[in-house]
């Protein structure tokens, strides 16, 4: 009978080791899973902000006025660039044009803040800073540093408003948000298939990015 009894010790002990042993694999496989997606995500974000060049404008203040006045600056900026920028610019070569006509970006949203009734001071320059994770329409692209053309209107304090300058991925719908497809099939040329898969995944893939 003890025999027995051992016998049934220990083929249930020998079961419950491998269950632990399976449920510590399987932990290690995920673990594992998880690194290699958050580095995956970071090679993507650093690939990204070699490749794009964002758009920032940041109003006075919440208040409907200074916001207003934000989105009229944004389309002001939008038509000049359009207007006068060349077409055939790599993202470089954009953020050096960008660069070298800040001194007239700048003049433009002054005029339209001074239109406006407003005399806040208005400030523009091609920086790097932090974004956290934004969609365009269908693209979503990660958090991290990207260089933008930043404009600061009076305290900048207010909510801000974004989108990427180049490739043209800026749209003003922002009821349907639909990217024009030319600036979309521009960031799928510079980026690898798998990397413009993540771009444009879905939310629950792309939920691997919040490990990092």
């Amino acid at each position: 009978m003890d025999r027995i009894y051992n016998e049934k010790i220990q083929r249930r002990t020998t079961a419950i080791l491998l269950l632990l042993a399976l449920a510590l694999a399987g932990v290690v496989t995920m673990s594992a899973y998880q690194r290699a997606e958050a580095a995956a995500g970071v090679r993507l974000q650093e690939h990204l902000a070699q490749e794009v060049l964002r758009f920032h404008v940041l109003a006075d203040s919440d208040s409907e006025e200074d916001q207003a006045v934000k989105l009229k600056v944004r389309d002001g900026v939008l038509d000049y660039l359009e207007r006068e920028m060349p077409e055939t610019l790599d993202a470089a070569q954009t953020a050096e044009w960008v660069r070298e006509h800040t001194d007239e970006i700048e003049d433009v949203s002054r005029e339209i803040v001074a239109a406006e009734g407003k005399d806040d001071t208005v400030s523009a320059a091609v920086t790097t800073c932090w974004f956290p994770e934004k969609s365009y329409g269908d693209l979503t692209f990660p958090a991290g540093n990207y260089k933008a053309l930043r404009i600061e209107i009076g305290a900048a304090e207010g909510q801000n408003w974004w989108c990427v300058l180049y490739p043209a991925l800026c749209f003003l719908d922002t009821t349907n948000a639909v990217v024009p497809d030319e600036g979309k099939q521009k960031l799928k040329n510079v980026l690898t298939e798998e990397e413009y898969s993540r771009v444009t995944a879905d939310t629950e893939f792309k939920i691997s990015w919040y490990f990092w």
